[in-house]
């Protein structure tokens, strides 16, 4: 685990981002965490989060032109990733995001900040079913530009009815690759290293879920 995702993981569980316990997800299904992105909800922590993405970019050397952001959720994670990359590397990005409804006044059209043109790399927070990212990337096919890959915030590494998680599925599909933050393979690691006794004792549900559940 590179030292920008160790600071990552100690942040998000820091800030109760990142919570252990019993939870019921979306699905119905139960688990032993609950990682809530919709918790990066101030100027501080959306930051942190930035810094974190163009970390992880730099660290994957992925190429690409412009980064895309899909309404709702992903449009302040590519303005304030761009943000980072120029801050910190020195990197400067064109980004863009689509409107749900397109405008037929002012702009028009419903894509907003630079062309969608060229590699585009595409930013979310996590990956449930893969819809928006399918939603993008046929955005992205229409205006002739070519999806380089996507970007988040965490892997859940759960398997879907394929047996694929969604982030192979969305993989295996696209060809590209999608970079996640933290997996829930770090969490897990994390975890057994922790020197924390209330950390520690939500190992064993960890585990057990991946086991249950892991891709």
């Amino acid at each position: 685990m590179e030292s920008f995702q160790l600071k990552f993981l100690k942040y998000v569980i820091d800030h109760r981002i990142l919570r252990f316990g019993d939870f019921v997800l979306k699905s119905g299904r139960k688990s032993p965490y609950f990682f809530n992105a919709g918790l990066f909800d101030t100027g501080e922590k959306l930051s942190f989060l930035a810094d974190s993405y163009a970390e992880m970019v730099m660290y994957s050397d992925l190429q690409f032109d412009v980064i895309f952001g899909p309404a709702y959720k992903g449009i302040p994670l590519a303005s304030a990733t761009a943000s980072a990359l120029a801050r910190n590397h020195r990197i400067d990005k064109p980004f863009c995001f689509n409107r749900k409804e397109e405008k037929a006044h002012g702009e028009g059209g419903n894509l907003v900040g630079a062309d969608l043109s060229g590699k585009v790399l595409i930013t979310d927070d996590v990956i449930t079913a893969g819809t928006a990212i399918r939603e993008a990337s046929e955005i992205i096919k229409n205006n002739g530009a070519i999806l380089s890959g996507v970007l988040l915030a965490m892997d859940r590494q759960e398997k879907s009815p394929s047996g694929l998680s969604t982030v192979q599925q969305i993989q295996e599909d696209f060809n590209v690759p999608v970079l996640s933050v933290i997996t829930l393979e770090d969490i897990i690691k994390f975890l057994i290293a922790a020197n924390d006794s209330d950390l520690r004792k939500h190992l064993k549900n960890v585990q057990d879920y991946r086991e249950q559940y892991g891709a």
